[in-house]
């Protein structure tokens, strides 16, 4: 299972939100490039990246932070928060991420996750599921749908798309663990393809979600708050594809 840690940006500043509430924000690091380079020296194989002001305004607005990063480490990327065109998805690749992640458009305009995956390859398209109560949450989390996170991944599978990253928004940046039920049934639709993330806090909750059959686990808030070490987490539960 790979371990990726988690870089979530707010005017070019590292932090990590509470459940996805923007007015319960925490700076972690004022420049997420040395944060990065941290991660990618401790050994992880794969940098995530979220643009949470992307998330809101529906366009890439911290992608020269992005460039920075990809710029400073040798190990891949990955990235979304308001990628709501194929435009924006391109820049994105061009800026030299390796796999885009695409949320709100996978529900709303099934299309660009099409086009995206036939122009850059299924392998760099990531399709984001943010679930609350088993729907699927849209808009940088602000919005609620009426479809099933498992129809959701069902669908885009239809159109190539091989990885998904899950989160559970009620856990997400409370380390009080992952849901393992949601987990569970989508690992039932797309196997390894599943990316789990929010409310993982312990090296239990990693050895559960490998258990389960998940492919990788993105982990962020606990990295920043030492309730799980990245190296001890590496070399227990494999830190490669």
């Amino acid at each position: 299972m790979e371990l990726i840690p988690a870089i979530d940006l707010i005017d070019g500043k590292c932090v990590r939100l509470y459940q996805g509430d923007y007015s319960q924000e925490t700076v972690y690091a004022d420049d997420p490039v040395e944060v990065a380079l941290r991660w990618e020296s401790l050994g992880a194989s794969r940098i995530h990246i979220v643009d949470l002001d992307g998330a809101r305004s529906g366009n890439p607005d911290n992608l020269k932070v992005v460039e920075r990063i990809v710029s400073a480490v040798q190990v891949p990327t990955q990235m979304g928060g308001g990628v709501r065109s194929l435009d924006s998805a391109r820049r994105i690749i061009e800026a030299g991420v390796q796999r885009v992640m695409l949320g709100t458009v996978a529900v709303r305009n099934p299309d660009i996750v099409r086009s995206a995956s036939a122009e850059f390859g299924s392998e760099a398209v990531v399709v984001a599921v943010d679930s609350k109560d088993g729907k699927v949450a849209v808009s940088g989390w602000t919005s609620a749908s009426e479809i099933q996170a498992t129809d959701l991944v069902a669908s885009m599978m239809e159109v190539g798309v091989q990885t998904f990253l899950c989160t559970d928004i009620s856990r997400d940046g409370t380390l009080s663990g992952p849901n393992y039920t949601l987990m569970q049934d989508l690992v039932e639709v797309a196997g390894e393809g599943v990316i789990a993330a929010g409310g993982i806090a312990s090296m239990e909750h990693l050895h559960r979600l490998a258990k389960n059959g998940v492919g990788a686990v993105v982990v962020g808030k606990a990295l920043y708050t030492g309730d799980i070490d990245l190296v001890e987490a590496i070399h227990s539960v494999g830190g490669h594809d």
